[in-house]
């Protein structure tokens, strides 16, 4: 993974996969593995809010085809491919950008479920964080 970050309703991720795997099974087992873990967190530890999500979780689940017992991703993601260095920094920028955008803190590297403090620090929360080296900035 090169940038993350994770937002009150969503989540931004930078990643890749080598061969022979492939990046849709990548994101779809990285779905599965965070839903079962925060079901199993909602259902086994104290949580005020344990009720009213399970049922929400359930409805949802309700009005898939697949008769899922349990919707806790929307489906599908909006994966774009990253062609160009500069491209790239723009987005592991907007990622970092985000929560100073919803105003949750006034500096990136302050927002502890995200990659830029891996950038910033070398201290995050995630040590699976493969920083790139910034591009150098010409001027014309």
């Amino acid at each position: 993974m090169f940038a993350y970050c994770i937002m009150t309703n969503h989540i931004h991720l930078i990643v890749n996969c080598n061969e022979p795997y492939k990046l849709s099974d990548t994101i779809r087992d990285f779905k599965r593995h965070v839903a079962k873990q925060i079901l199993f967190q909602i259902r086994n530890e104290p949580e005020s809010r344990r009720e009213w999500m399970i049922k929400l979780f359930a409805e949802k689940g309700e009005q898939y085809k697949s008769n899922e017992k349990i919707k806790f991703w929307k489906t599908g993601n909006h994966a774009i491919e990253l062609f160009t260095e500069k491209f790239v920094w723009d987005k592991i920028n907007y990622i970092h950008e985000n929560p100073v955008k919803e105003e949750f803190v006034a500096k990136p590297e302050d927002w502890k479920f995200s990659s830029a403090s891996n950038y910033y620090n070398e201290k995050g929360i995630l040590n699976e964080v493969i920083c790139l080296t910034p591009i150098l900035r010409t001027y014309d």
